[in-house]
């Protein structure tokens, strides 16, 4: 079995091999054919591209010879057509077929331009006669335009407007479209509600018509801005601008707010390049003649109503108010009065009167929490910080000085002399009342002041106002009642908190170095921040828990706004003082972030708003000069004055380097 299976295997193995060079052979002849196929292949793709070199060459011969013909013809038929207007009679089909108002539209367009290189004395006829045909066509375009929109014919429009694009009357025709679409839109009582409605409509339609359907929609904005809102607001303040000054104020406040608030929503659209520029130019027309005085309005309006408002409180009491004399003199003749008895003036009865009213108060602040929010809408961005200072200023007038002092004048010129029987200690119900009231001014100073003017010079000149206040008042109720009693307030806003921000100079003094922010070594600084940092965020760390300790309810708030505004103004101030190189400008950045951490403590928003910018303004010490305008346009500093953002760059120790004052300028 062994001998017939290999001899089978010898077999097999024989036939394997014969089959194999039979294959190869097959395989040889293949590529023998595959090479004759492969150069027939070569040799037709080169007589396809000499045959298409041919065909594109003998193209190009034929377009140089086909353009010149087709010109030609051209050429002809305008001057077929040029001759009939010479004989005086339109014979031509497409003149007289109303069908064919298109092509016609096209040869008198092109009649027309020629018309005008044809000599006047010669031509003047034929001139005369086109430009008439041409004003024809061109009132018959508009017409269709016009019935085609009245019908709702998007197309038909379309194909006309295309039409009279090359027209004079283009402008024309855009201005029968804005006409058209105004038409019955104006049917609620709320125009700028059917202003932002129509503007929606019209945009989802315009760019179906028209080929630059963003000038056609900007024009349309500018016609209802100019037209329909100018005659609307007009109507609705010259009425009352001389007559009513109160409902003056309140109209102009509501249309510019509905004015600014419909620019928004047209800010969607497309209205070319710069939008924002050309709706602000809008607004800026039509209530400019209205904002130009519009402070001197409210400041007038503002001390007529809070003097109306005073005057009706002391009526009410059947009090005429008095003046009262103050100054060195006065408080002189108080002291010998109450320490001898000597008649040296009258003691005033009030008969226990305060003459303060929290509904006086309520009203004084509110008319102007009112002119605050009208100065913050109303005020040109670089005029609001100095407009609210003056809306301030009136509310000291007559809140602090013209009630609460005078209250205050009263009530000391009411103190009996020390050894009166009848002691009426009631001065301490001022106290109080002037205390409580004092809390509410101080509240809408924070609230409704403060935001308007944070980022400001006028910030230092609104606190040292509240300071020299604070500080006559004090002194008046130093002089009614005994300095234990009036501590507390002295606590509040006066004297610790100026022991607070002293002894944190001098940490600052002692312990902060030049070399902290211009290190010898910069490749060598391991720290991470400086050690006077260190020790003055653990001493405001430790007094900020003192005084949440000490005291309650919104007196908390209020001295932790003091201390924090003013420890602010002490590290910005501070650190004007040094030079920074690279890497101290890093470590100043990482103080500031310290000093943040130590404000958020405080929970006042205002305090912690004032170190964000302040951490903004220090990048301004390490930032590459290539990038220091784009950081100044940031959102934290964009706001802020040039001054500060210039004297925050002048502390780089490269400030000097031509580059960076390249870039900053």
């Amino acid at each position: 079995m062994d001998e017939r299976i290999q001899r089978k295997v010898e077999k097999l193995e024989q036939q394997c091999q014969k089959e194999a060079k039979e294959f190869a052979r097959k395989v040889q002849e293949l590529q023998k054919s595959n090479q004759v196929a492969f150069q027939h292949f070569q040799e037709l793709d080169e007589h396809i591209s000499y045959v298409a070199t041919k065909v594109c060459h003998l193209g190009d011969q034929l377009e140089g010879v086909n353009t010149p013909r087709q010109r030609a013809v051209e050429a002809q038929k305008l001057m077929k057509y040029f001759n009939e207007f010479l004989d005086g009679e339109l014979k031509s089909d497409v003149f007289t077929n109303s069908e064919k108002i298109k092509e016609a539209a096209d040869i008198i367009q092109k009649l027309h331009l020629i018309a005008q290189e044809l000599p006047f004395d010669r031509f003047s006829e034929v001139k005369s006669k086109i430009a008439s045909k041409y004003h024809d066509l061109e009132c018959q375009l508009i017409q269709e335009f016009t019935s085609a929109q009245r019908r709702g014919e998007i197309s038909r429009m379309r194909e006309v407007a295309a039409v009279l694009l090359h027209f004079k009357g283009y402008s024309h025709c855009v201005d029968v479209y804005i006409k058209q679409c105004q038409e019955g839109a104006y049917l609620r009582n709320d125009i700028f509600e059917d202003a932002a409605i129509l503007c929606q409509r019209v945009n989802k339609q315009v760019g179906d018509i028209f080929s630059n359907p963003e000038t056609v929609l900007a024009k349309l904005i500018q016609n209802i801005f100019e037209l329909k809102l100018q005659s609307f607001v007009k109507d609705q303040l010259e009425e009352c601008r001389k007559s009513d000054a109160e409902q003056y104020l309140k109209n102009l406040y509501d249309l510019y707010t509905r004015t600014t608030n419909l620019s928004s929503k047209l800010m969607e659209f497309n209205l070319g390049t710069d939008k924002q520029t050309f709706l602000s130019k809008l607004i800026k027309s039509i209530f400019i003649s209205y904002l130009e005085n519009y402070i001197e309005v409210e400041t007038g309006y503002l001390k007529s109503r809070s003097a109306m408002i005073l005057q009706r409180y002391y009526d009410s009491k059947n009090h005429q108010k008095r003046s009262i004399g103050t100054g060195g003199i006065q408080d002189l003749k108080e002291r010998i009065r109450q320490r001898t008895n000597l008649p040296l003036g009258p003691s005033i009865d009030t008969h226990g009167e305060t003459f303060l009213s929290q509904e006086v108060v309520v009203n004084l602040l509110q008319e102007t929490k009112q002119a605050f929010e009208r100065c913050h809408r109303l005020s040109d961005p670089s005029d609001l910080p100095r407009n609210a200072f003056r809306i301030f200023t009136i509310l000291v007038e007559f809140l602090c000085i013209e009630h609460i002092d005078y209250a205050l004048e009263t009530g000391l010129a009411g103190i009996p002399s020390s050894d009166s029987r009848n002691a009426n200690l009631y001065f301490l119900d001022v106290v109080h009342q002037a205390n409580t009231i004092f809390h509410l001014f101080d509240k809408q100073f924070n609230d409704h002041l403060m935001p308007l003017i944070s980022s400001s010079p006028k910030l230092s000149e609104c606190l040292q106002k509240k300071k020299e206040i604070i500080e006559q008042m004090e002194m008046k109720l130093d002089t009614g009642i005994d300095r234990q009693v009036v501590k507390y307030l002295k606590i509040i806003f006066g004297r610790t908190l100026n022991c607070m921000i002293g002894q944190m100079k001098h940490i600052l003094a002692a312990e902060q170095k030049k070399t902290d922010f211009k290190p010898e070594d910069e490749n060598n600084v391991l720290i991470q921040y400086t050690n006077a940092c260190v020790k003055v965020c653990a001493y405001v760390r430790k007094q900020v828990e003192k005084i949440k300790n000490s005291m309650d309810g919104k007196n908390v708030d209020t001295v932790l706004m003091e201390l924090g505004v003013r420890f602010h103004r002490l590290i910005y101030e501070h650190l004007q003082q040094y030079s920074y190189s690279c890497m101290g400008g890093m470590l100043a950045i990482c103080d500031v972030a310290e000093y943040r951490k130590c404000a958020k403590d405080f929970k006042i928003p205002l305090v912690l708003q004032l170190f964000d910018t302040l951490h903004a303004l220090c990048n301004l010490l390490v930032v590459a000069p290539d990038n220091l305008k784009q950081v100044c346009s940031g959102e934290q500093l964009a706001n802020l004055d040039k001054n500060i953002l210039h004297s925050f760059v002048q502390l780089r120790a490269d400030y000097r380097s031509a580059r960076l004052a390249r870039h900053f300028s």
